[in-house]
């Protein structure tokens, strides 16, 4: 591991635990070259998980992404990081735990939705016009409709 600071490739390991959620493992490392410290977090990969596109294309599976396409739904939304995190764990180790190497990324999709309609409904919300693709504002109200969310107070053009 690299130390961030001055990029020497000699850091040492001082102390090694689980993470709060154990889905890492967190590392406390030092540089004897400059004498940072960093702290770095291990995830077990369980398999190469390969996303199986609408398209028909294949790429590989990125928590990144994931994480990425999370954050946009939940970006000004009172959501601690780390439930994010622990939602982004989750959904991974659900993926990983199907036995499937190759995952058609609409099963992706409906466990991103499932996971924020827990925690957030207008991340769901605003996840699903995108995952949906809502091209108009009757397309909103007919998903409402459809999930059983409630109307603001005074219904439409209130």
């Amino acid at each position: 591991m690299k130390c961030p600071f001055c990029g020497s490739a000699e850091t040492q390991v001082k102390d090694s635990r689980p993470s709060d959620d154990n889905a890492a493992i967190r590392r406390r490392r030092s540089c004897p070259s400059c004498g940072g410290r960093f702290t770095t977090f291990e995830r077990v990969q369980l398999r190469e998980l390969t996303i199986l596109k609408r398209s028909g294309r294949r790429t590989p599976f990125d928590r990144t992404k994931l994480e990425r396409s999370i954050g946009v739904a939940l970006r000004k939304r009172p959501v601690e990081p780390d439930r994010i995190e622990r939602m982004v764990s989750g959904i991974v180790r659900q993926l990983e735990s199907m036995g499937e190497v190759e995952i058609p990324s609409t099963v992706v999709g409906e466990l991103v939705m499932k996971a924020l309609k827990a925690v957030d409904e207008v991340a769901y919300i605003r996840y699903a016009s995108v995952y949906r693709d809502f091209r108009e504002t009757g397309d909103f109200a007919k998903f409402l409709g459809e999930e059983g969310l409630d109307e603001p107070e005074g219904g439409r053009g209130a």
